[in-house]
């Protein structure tokens, strides 16, 4: 563990990279707190999806990174905003216009559209936690409508009515470009109307600071005194975030590069308060197929569920870990990729030293206990043996996979038979339905036949090596320039797609025999047709 630390303090990994600056925030001294915190902040206004996930991993990463260079105690609170009124209706939920009556209500005063929870807000903390849960994080999960109602904001709330017109000069700038009338209307507190429920947003007409008190007016043009304590009212959300970080104490957030300028702001109202604000991190956003930012209110993109349908929670975090200071596509098809990228650096590990180890992904991921890869055979590969043989379950595959690794088995093998499964259902909903077989043209089909003269009088076994060299001898006896193209035009012939695994790895996994019979069904014209 003393390598591991050692190497920790000097790595580039963007965990280590982070971790050190939180370890720096206290000169490796315990704050008064007694640990640091880590948080993660959760707007409950939609159906949660896989960027909030993402937050939580990573935060995760930071943490576990900071536990290894450091003996300082740590929390990871998940804040979930969900005292926040309901300003528009999600596009993915049923009753719309149930819930659209609703609107300015406190997100936990809002109705459940699903019928499955006493509100809005707790249906989507419940989904929340429920995945998080899965993945094994460990996190408290924390509710802004408790936290207000309970008190335990209070004596942050009376700080902020004190420096209320420091608070002002803060936020009034940066609302140079809304119209005048919302300048003028401003006010850090939302009341929380007694006569309706809705969060108001209306000016603060007067304030007693020894009270506790504020004064403003109801729509209907009654003036209103409440306390600004005890879940009456509920900030604005960047005042909010700020007073948040100085009631609690918050070391070290993430958040989105959309949200720089709000975080910026949070910062110096953090800092009104009398606290230092934490430190932050800007991660960049993740895209749909459109490269269009994905939008937990309209379901754009991935969700964790749809990821958990098709790979295991570990490729997730993987695709996680990778450059988070770059925007990347989150769709279905960077799924395969994930999934064999995150066993090739489990299979590296136990090879490497220290240095290596506290850079491999899956040590983040692990938190430095990384078990053992039994994927034998690849997710990709896996989806190509599922394609030529029109496998409906995962048995169909395990025929194969027997034959070509006799040792494996599900029992041992336990990521291989889920990945078996995930392969079957991703190659039914995405590949089979995009497949295009062409017939080969005339040097293409001299190709084939010499490929399949050669296999059928093959005596090498199950060597794939040996195997993928005889491919490549094929595509050179006939010419082919570059290379590439004999294995394109083996992929678009043969598997009805412009990429495939390496040909002499599938053809020791689908079998000889099988894979000449492909080459005859192939030359004989019965895939294209």
């Amino acid at each position: 563990m003393s390598e591991l630390r050692d190497a920790a303090m000097t790595s580039k990994a963007w965990p280590f990279v982070e971790a050190r600056r939180v370890r720096e925030r206290y000169d490796a001294h315990a704050p008064e707190k007694g640990h640091v915190l880590f948080e993660t902040g959760y707007g409950p206004s939609g159906l949660p999806h896989i960027g909030t996930f993402g937050e939580v991993a990573r935060t995760t990463m930071v943490r576990r990174a900071f536990e290894l260079i450091s003996d300082i105690p740590t929390r990871l609170v998940c804040f979930s905003d969900d005292m926040d009124g309901l300003r528009k209706v999600p596009d993915n939920v049923p009753d719309r216009e149930g819930m659209a009556a609703d609107l300015g209500l406190p997100l936990t005063k809002v109705r459940d559209p699903f019928g499955t929870h006493d509100s809005f807000g707790a249906h989507n903390n419940a989904r929340l936690r429920a995945f998080l849960d899965a993945f094994g994080f460990e996190y408290e999960f924390a509710s802004s409508t408790e936290y207000y109602r309970s008190g335990r904001f209070d004596e942050a709330l009376l700080t902020v009515l004190e420096r209320f017109d420091d608070i002002m000069a803060i936020m009034l700038p940066s609302l140079g470009g809304v119209n005048e009338a919302r300048r003028e209307s401003y006010s850090p507190f939302l009341p929380v109307s007694p006569k309706t429920g809705q969060v108001l947003q209306v000016p603060t007409l007067e304030r007693n600071v020894a009270g506790g008190t504020i004064v403003y007016e109801e729509p209907d043009g009654e003036r209103v005194e409440i306390p600004v304590t005890g879940g009456n009212v509920k900030l604005q959300w960047k005042p909010d975030w700020g007073m948040r970080w100085a009631a609690l104490g918050v070391d070290y957030e993430m958040h989105g590069k959309d949200l720089i300028p709000s975080a910026e702001l949070s910062s110096k109202i953090c800092g009104a308060l009398g606290s230092r604000p934490p430190e932050l991190y800007n991660y960049e956003l993740f895209l749909d197929e459109n490269a269009q930012k994905i939008s937990k209110s309209k379901g754009n993109g991935l969700s964790m569920e749809d990821w958990l349908r098709y790979a295991s929670p570990e490729s997730l975090s993987y695709f996680m870990y990778q450059k988070p200071g770059t925007a990347k596509r989150l769709y279905f098809d960077v799924i395969p990729k994930a999934v064999d990228e995150y066993h090739q650096q489990l299979r590296a590990y136990p090879g490497q030293d220290a240095e290596k180890r506290v850079a491999n992904p899956v040590f983040h991921i692990h938190g430095g206990d990384v078990p053992e890869s039994r994927m034998v055979v690849s997710f990709a590969m896996l989806l190509n043996l599922a394609s030529v043989s029109a496998a409906r379950d995962k048995d169909a595959l395990w025929g194969f996979l027997r034959r070509y690794a006799p040792d494996a088995a599900p029992e041992t093998h336990p990521d291989l038979d889920a990945a078996a499964e995930f392969a079957v259902r991703y190659f039914h909903d995405f590949v089979a339905p995009t497949r295009q077989f062409r017939p080969p043209d005339a040097r293409e089909r001299a190709a084939l036949e010499d490929l399949r003269a050669r296999l059928a009088a093959w005596t090498g076994g199950r060597d794939a090596e040996a195997l993928q060299s005889e491919v490549f001898a094929v595509g050179k006896a006939h010419e082919f320039e570059p290379l590439r193209d004999w294995f394109k035009a083996l992929y678009e012939v043969l598997l009805g797609a412009s990429q495939g695994p390496r040909f002499g790895g599938f053809v020791a996994l689908y079998g000889i025999d099988e894979t000449v019979a492909l080459i005859d069904r192939a030359l004989a014209g019965e895939l294209a047709g």
